[in-house]
């Protein structure tokens, strides 16, 4: 009788668990990328995206008027530490279990990484971000009141007066924009990121499951990232929502709708994409702190938690 050899067989599909160690690789690395050049890029992006006559000189140069260096940090402690903290946990853990059992459907590793970003991104929105890009926002444009002579209210001041007035819609506002973001961007990115690895094997010889180089990682990364940015015009809509500048001209009850018909009135195809070369930027980044730093936090995690990292980085 002939022997079945072992070889023929397929892959066993494996379900990852979700580490301590990972998640807290994860917050780590996210909290370095915002503190360092991440929430400055954050700023302007969202400073020309609300200012949509304003080019990237001028954006710098109104950040800076704003309070100078620390103009650049707004918003940063301490909504975008909450949102760093928490958002690469809930995108780890969401997106690891959708691409999990969309692979075990016999969807692709393309069609599986697309689904888990995009199933990541929703629950990062909704879980986490939503209050944190709002309130954000609301840091970086409410100084202009104090231009006006009027002394702002402090960060929580400002939270809790929206709360009482709006309640959680109020603090959530545009929320339905962050979900379509996150949904396009992650589900581009991961989608995107995997196509540039494949193309890079193919164009090394390398065999599928043999480790990129961190140049590579890098390079994939970046093209996934920057090309992800085709939904810059969601993102200037969710900042749209979300701002507390006063334009008479704007329609009350904003949905991403109304804000769309809006700003293409008021800036055309130009005003939409107002602020994505920040944004490319901020994608670069990020790549670089996840990729470059990647292996230095993964062994400081290893000996404080005595645990293997295994998510990708």
């Amino acid at each position: 009788m002939s022997s079945i050899t072992s070889g023929s067989a397929p892959p066993q599909l494996e379900k990852k668990p979700v580490k301590f160690s990972n998640l807290l690789l994860g917050a780590g690395l996210n909290m370095f990328e915002v503190t360092t050049l991440g929430q400055p890029l954050e700023v302007v992006k969202t400073t020309m995206a609300a200012n949509r006559g304003d080019n990237f000189a001028g954006a710098l140069k109104r950040v800076w008027g704003r309070g100078g260096v620390l103009g650049y940090y707004q918003g940063l402690i301490p909504w975008a530490w909450i949102e760093a903290s928490t958002k690469g946990a809930v995108l780890l853990f969401v997106a690891s279990e959708a691409e999990y059992y969309a692979k075990s459907f016999g969807a692709s590793d393309f069609v599986s990484g697309i689904g888990g970003g995009i199933t990541g991104g929703v629950a990062q929105a909704y879980a986490t971000m939503g209050f944190c890009t709002c309130m954000k926002t609301v840091e970086i444009t409410r100084h202009k009141v104090a231009q006006a002579g009027v002394k702002p209210p402090g960060t929580f001041a400002t939270f809790m007066d929206i709360y009482r007035k709006e309640g959680i819609k109020g603090i959530n506002k545009g929320v339905n924009a962050v979900a379509i973001r996150q949904m396009t961007n992650w589900g581009s990115r991961f989608g995107l990121s995997r196509l540039a690895e494949q193309g890079i094997r193919d164009f090394t010889g390398k065999a599928e499951g043999q480790r990129l180089s961190n140049a590579e990682k890098i390079l994939a990364s970046a093209l996934g990232g920057g090309l992800s940015a085709w939904n810059q015009p969601i993102e200037v809509i969710r900042v749209e929502m979300q701002s507390k500048t006063n334009d008479p001209n704007r329609p009350k009850n904003l949905t991403v709708g109304k804000t769309l018909r809006y700003i293409y009135s008021s800036n055309g195809m130009k005003g939409l994409y107002r602020g994505v070369t920040p944004r490319i930027g901020l994608g670069v980044w990020q790549t670089i702190c996840m990729v470059g730093m990647g292996d230095i936090a993964k062994e400081a995690v290893e000996k404080l938690t005595g645990e293997a990292v295994t998510a990708k980085h």
